[in-house]
């Protein structure tokens, strides 16, 4: 009987037969959340909308976050670093942050491409691992898309002594 008397009072509210169908929406009222991402699980699709990234910034995002690496002397094809000289060489200018970054962007996801300079006497695998980590963490983060693979081509070594006329030839 007392069980009798915890439901009725429950009951005296709605009738007995709402009882039941009272109870599931007090459950499903409790959990007032961001809206639950749709599409896969993505954060940039909701059922609010939907949220787009141009390649461009994660081309920037990803050129920045591999310059923090220590090792990175620079970043950039041959043709591309020549041209970037020029520019640099501009009044009012700077270096690009997307220079030697090629990007592939996807509605959840997004593949890097990275062309590198490195010092010499760094472990350029070392570098590498340092740069795709650094780059991954920051995509992802700064972005919320999922960071499928980041491939580094290491073209080039950066030797400090490489441009300096002073030294001596040792032929005349």
């Amino acid at each position: 009987m007392s069980q009798v008397s915890t439901t009725t009072p429950a009951a005296a509210p709605s009738s007995g037969a709402g009882q039941t169908k009272a109870q599931p929406p007090a459950t499903q009222a409790p959990p007032a959340q961001p809206p639950a991402p749709t599409g896969g699980g993505s954060p940039l699709s909701t059922d609010k909308g939907q949220t787009s990234i141009a390649e461009s910034v994660v081309e920037k995002v990803a050129g920045i976050a591999a310059r923090e690496v220590s090792g990175v002397h620079a970043m950039g094809g041959g043709g591309s670093r020549a041209i970037g000289a020029i520019r640099d060489k501009l009044p009012g200018t700077s270096p690009s942050p997307s220079q030697g970054v090629s990007v592939e962007v996807g509605e959840r996801q997004a593949a890097v491409d990275l062309k590198l300079i490195v010092e010499y006497g760094v472990s350029i695998v070392d570098v590498a691992h340092a740069v795709r980590q650094n780059v991954i963490r920051r995509i992802e983060r700064m972005t919320g898309l999922e960071v499928t693979e980041v491939n580094i081509d290491v073209n080039d070594l950066y030797i400090p002594d490489e441009g300096d006329d002073d030294t001596p030839s040792r032929v005349q």
